[in-house]
C-alpha cells in the first residue's frame, strides 16, 4: 500500500446562473439554473513514502483543489483518497495531525506577534512534546536562518522571513508529509535558493514526503526527480523529470564553439540555425538523439568544443500550453 494513494479523484462544483437584468435576476429567485465546472477529473496516482513530488499546471488547473482533498479541507465528488492509512475529510483531525500546509499566498502568523511567540502557540495546539518542539525549533531556526529575526514581530519581516517561518510553523509538530503550494511565489532569488535547499535538507533529514505546486518551474528541477501534470482538472503525466523532457521535447538543441569564427558552412540537412555569434553557433533539429546530433555536426564542422543543450522544465511547460 502506497503511502498517498489517489484513485478516480473527481471534484465538481456547481455555479449558479444568473440571469441578465431586473427580469432575469426575479426568475433567478424562483427557479435557478446551475452550470456544473469539473475542477478535477478522475485523477490517480500513488505516492510512496519519502518522495519529492512536483504537481504542476497552469492556472485553473486544479492544483489547489487536489491539495485541499488530500489536506482534508474539501470533500470529493467522487473518487478515493487515502493519506496513511487515513481518509482526511472522514479523519481531519487524526489527518491534520500528521500533515503540515502551507499555502504560499495565505500566512499562519500573527501580526503582531513575533515568531517566536507563534511557535509557542503552535506547540499547545498540536501538543507536541517539548523536548520535540525544543529539538525542531533550533533545527529549523538554523536551517533557514531564522535566528535574527526570530524574535521581531510579524509585521517587520520581509516576505522570504515569512515564508521561512510559515514552513517552519508547518513542520514542528514532525509530520510525516508536507503539502507545499507556491511557496516561492514573490521571492528574490536568494531567498528561493534558500527555501529549495530547505526542502531537500528536510526530506533528507525527517524523510518527510513532500508534495509541490509551483508555478516557478526552476523549483522543480531544483528539489523534484518526479512530476504530475495536470490541465483542466485532468492528468497528463506522471513519471520522471527524464521521461517528461523525453516525452514532450522533440528538438534536440546543440552549441559549437570554435577557436577563431564560425565556419561559412551551410547546416547539415534537418539542422536550423537558433543563435551565431562570430565563435559560437547553436543549431537545433528534430532528431531524437543528442549524441547522432552531435556525431553528425563534429563531422561537418570539426568545433573546439560541443555540448548538448538539456532542454527546461519551464520551456517544454510553455510548449505544451502555448
Amino acid at each position: 500500500m502506497s503511502f498517498i494513494e489517489v484513485k478516480d479523484l473527481c471534484k465538481d462544483y456547481r455555479i449558479a446562473k444568473s440571469g441578465k437584468g431586473l427580469t432575469g435576476a426575479v426568475k433567478s429567485l424562483f427557479h435557478r439554473e446551475y452550470t456544473v465546472k469539473n475542477a478535477v477529473k478522475n485523477v490517480s496516482f500513488d505516492i510512496e513514502r519519502g518522495e519529492i513530488v512536483g504537481y504542476i499546471g497552469p492556472n485553473g488547473a486544479g492544483k489547489s483543489t487536489t491539495i485541499k482533498m488530500l489536506s482534508g479541507v474539501l470533500i470529493p465528488t467522487s473518487g478515493t483518497v487515502t493519506v496513511d492509512g487515513i481518509v482526511p475529510y472522514e479523519s481531519r483531525r487524526k489527518n491534520a495531525e500528521r500533515i503540515g500546509v502551507v499555502f504560499g499566498q495565505r500566512s499562519q502568523l500573527y501580526w503582531d506577534l513575533p515568531i517566536s511567540d507563534t511557535f509557542d502557540l503552535y506547540e499547545s495546539l498540536y501538543d507536541v512534546p517539548k523536548e520535540t518542539f525544543r529539538k525542531n525549533c533550533d533545527f529549523f531556526t538554523e536551517l533557514l536562518g531564522m535566528g535574527d529575526f526570530l524574535n521581531q514581530p510579524v509585521r517587520q519581516l520581509s516576505l522570504g522571513q515569512k515564508m521561512k517561518a510559515n514552513i517552519a510553523i508547518a513542520l514542528l509538530h514532525d509530520p510525516s508529509v508536507l503539502y507545499l503550494d507556491e511557496p516561492t511565489i514573490g521571492l528574490d532569488v536568494t531567498s528561493k535558493t534558500v527555501l529549495r535547499e530547505a526542502i531537500k535538507t528536510i526530506n533528507h533529514e525527517k524523510g518527510t514526503t513532500i508534495m509541490l505546486t509551483t508555478h516557478d518551474m526552476d523549483d522543480i528541477e531544483a528539489v523534484c526527480s518526479r512530476l504530475i501534470l495536470i490541465d483542466k482538472g485532468t492528468k497528463l503525466f506522471d513519471g520522471t523529470l527524464d521521461n517528461f523532457k523525453t516525452r514532450y521535447k522533440k528538438d534536440v538543441t546543440v552549441k559549437l564553439e570554435f577557436e577563431g569564427n564560425v565556419p561559412d558552412i551551410q547546416p547539415p540537412a534537418g539542422f536550423t540555425v537558433a543563435e551565431r555569434d562570430k565563435h559560437m553557433l547553436m543549431l537545433c533539429t528534430e532528431r531524437g538523439s543528442s549524441r547522432d546530433a552531435m556525431i553528425e555536426l563534429i563531422r561537418v564542422y570539426n568545433p573546439q568544443n560541443i555540448y548538448a543543450i538539456e532542454p527546461r522544465i519551464e520551456d517544454i511547460v510553455r510548449e505544451i500550453f502555448g
